[in-house]
């Protein structure tokens, strides 16, 4: 076998620096064309020069509002499966309702200071609802024993994947985080960028808190992984997430979960169920979709008898 000639092998390149620098670097001599520098910085400063991805005008602009609804999806989605979330318990309620201590102490200040320039029949209103959210402040402690509940539960299975989510803010969706946190459980919240500043509750794992441009996005992420939905008092955001769910369930869009309305004093006074039956605009059946609650053991109870009665009547696959 006759052999060919040899050959030299070059030296592997500098992966990151060039010997020589391509032309392009190179910016053109004023000795060419003196004005060369300035139309080129015009060139660096335009927009359309801006990396994509840095670019935050075009990034926010309305052609790439499909991009930015698949980011916010995204980030959270990575982010619950690096934390092996494979179940939820979402818990809604009103951002109002604070810890009975805090709501004492604002009534106690109320009084206090008496009327105001603004007469007394206001100050009046104001009296009234304080001592009403006073009086509602018992659900913070509910919520907060709820989510501790969960987070034994979910801690007796030993997988630590069912956690307690909330919208990540104060009052109620805090307590049921808190619960969780004082179990030692992670605990999630979505939280939703606003005009005015927010923050969220110190009681969510930092990995576990998002921030959401689109309610929609954030929406779909309380259902994703969603097992049951429990409800406390709360305002229109509460009443938004509570009819989409009931919306979805009647609908089948979503296999029907248990939906539990804590507080039946309340929300018979904000919504005759009863009343829709009767004026034929649900079905009966629809008005069972969901129970009402009073403690955080009644809550968890229920929970568990619906699950148990769906898997012998349905199967564990249904």
């Amino acid at each position: 076998m006759t052999s060919g000639p040899r050959r030299t092998v070059p030296h592997p390149a500098d992966p990151f620096v060039r010997r020589k620098p391509l032309p392009s670097p190179l910016p053109k001599p004023p000795s060419e064309d003196p004005e060369a520098a300035a139309r080129v910085r015009a060139i660096l400063d335009s927009p359309s020069y801006r990396v994509a991805s840095e670019d935050f005008d075009f990034l926010a602009s309305d052609p790439v509002r499909g991009l930015r609804l698949q980011m916010d999806y995204l980030k959270p989605e990575f982010g619950l499966r690096a934390n092996n979330v494979v179940h939820t318990i979402v818990v809604f309620g009103s951002s109002r309702i604070c810890e009975p201590r805090e709501a004492r102490r604002r009534l106690d200040a109320l009084r206090a200071a008496g009327p105001s320039g603004d007469g007394a029949r206001e100050y009046a209103k104001r009296l009234a609802i304080a001592e009403r959210v006073l009086d509602n402040s018992r659900y913070y402690d509910v919520a907060r024993a709820f989510g501790r509940l969960v987070a034994e539960a979910n801690a007796r299975t030993g997988d630590g994947q069912t956690l307690i989510i909330t919208g990540g803010g104060p009052g109620i969706m805090e307590a049921a985080n808190r619960g969780a946190f004082d179990a030692g459980a992670k605990t999630i919240g979505l939280n939703i960028s606003l005009p005015r500043e927010q923050f969220p509750n110190p009681y969510v794992s930092p990995e576990l808190c998002f921030n959401f441009h689109y309610f929609a996005l954030r929406k779909l992420h309380f259902l994703q992984r969603a097992m049951a939905l429990v409800a406390f008092p709360g305002g229109y955001g509460t009443l938004d997430e509570l009819f989409e769910v009931l919306t979805l369930s009647q609908t089948r869009k979503i296999r029907p979960m248990p939906i539990v309305l804590v507080g039946e004093r309340h929300w018979r006074k904000v919504i005759n169920f009863d009343y829709m039956v009767d004026e034929g605009v649900i079905d009966p059946e629809d008005r069972e979709l969901f129970w009402f609650a009073e403690s955080a053991d009644e809550i968890w109870a229920g929970i568990e008898k619906w699950e148990q009665e769906k898997e012998e009547r349905f199967g564990s696959g249904r």
